[in-house]
């Protein structure tokens, strides 16, 4: 089992900058890769990034790149998502969630993704 705890949401002015991260526990964090979801009310559960077991590859929502940056501390057992220049409609709950299985890609299909935290809300103002 893997436990995941998000933290570091919040309300924001559009331009800001705002970092979150993920705590993961109960397995061995290097095991699986990590994504960072979102989903607003009234829309869909949308992929924003991905980042493999290592580290070495990353893969992000056109919607962020070049805003978003997604790492990971395996010493740490922790997964950031650091997000700049935050506009309005980036406003929604954000959870990181664990994918086990070995894949030759980063998925951004939700259903890919054996565990999940609880999310934690951000809200950017304009």
């Amino acid at each position: 089992q893997v436990q995941l705890v998000e933290s570091g949401g919040g309300l924001v002015q559009a331009g800001d900058s705002l970092r979150l991260s993920c705590t993961a526990s109960g397995r061995t964090f290097s095991s699986y890769a990590m994504g960072w979801f979102r989903q607003a009310p009234g829309k869909e559960r949308e992929f924003v990034a991905g980042i493999n077991r290592n580290g070495g590859f990353t893969y992000y929502a056109d919607a962020v790149k070049g805003r978003f940056t997604i790492s990971r501390d395996n010493a740490k057992n922790t997964v950031g998502l650091q997000m700049n220049n935050l506009k309005p409609e980036d406003t929604a709950v954000y959870s990181c969630a664990a994918d086990l299985a070995v894949y030759l890609a980063i998925r951004t299909t939700a259903s890919a993704y054996e565990y999940w935290g609880q999310g934690t809300q951000v809200t950017v103002s304009s």
